[in-house]
């Protein structure tokens, strides 16, 4: 597994022995920040660079690094599982991005309340990456409880990876844009409104 664009192009990410943690294929990650790079989402140069984003079940932090790589301002990375989470930390000090990473342990369907920013912004995420695992229709309850929490800012960008055959219906307050199929993968575009 590795970083397909931007600063860290190439660059290896340590990934798990087992299948306890299914990381977004190269190519499907290559797809997602392709879009998200051009202007089909209504911002010239994509909705990456100097973004906040928020990588919900991080696993071992491919998505949120790759969007550090391309000229992402921060990440946020929401992980419950212990060895998830050391991977994901061990990613970050090998890109060397501890100044603009954070990782969470915490659930995503229960995130913590969103720390307010500095008063020029809401501290909120401008793109949300969400991997959840496939076949347990997580993705709905999340997007409703991290918007809830604070964690969401109005008119972001999310992104929900999902087994091409799972139904899916975005909770109120998201309007799907778009939804492209990468092999076993579904990848859903909603605004959140």
């Amino acid at each position: 597994m590795r970083i397909v664009a931007g600063r860290h192009r190439g660059r290896r990410l340590a990934a798990p022995e087992d299948q306890s943690i299914r990381p977004t294929a190269d190519r499907t990650r290559e797809a997602l920040f392709s879009s998200l790079e051009s202007a089909r989402f209504g911002k010239e140069g994509g909705v990456v660079r100097d973004s906040a984003v928020l990588d919900a079940f991080a696993g071992t932090g491919a998505l949120g690094l790759e969007a550090l790589s391309r000229g992402a301002a921060t990440a946020v990375f929401m992980e419950t599982d212990r060895t998830a989470q050391n991977l994901c930390r061990k990613n970050i000090r090998a890109l060397q991005e501890e100044d603009h990473a954070t990782v969470l342990s915490c659930d995503a369907l229960h995130p913590p309340t969103r720390p307010q920013g500095d008063g020029s912004d809401s501290g909120a995420c401008d793109l949300v990456l969400m991997d959840p695992p496939y076949g347990e229709d997580l993705a709905p309850s999340v997007l409703a409880a991290l918007a809830s929490a604070g964690w969401i800012a109005p008119g972001a960008l999310v992104v929900v990876e999902l087994e091409k055959k799972e139904r899916f219906q975005a909770p109120e307050s998201f309007e799907e844009l778009e939804r492209r199929s990468y092999g076993r993968a579904a990848l859903v575009f909603l605004r959140f409104t």
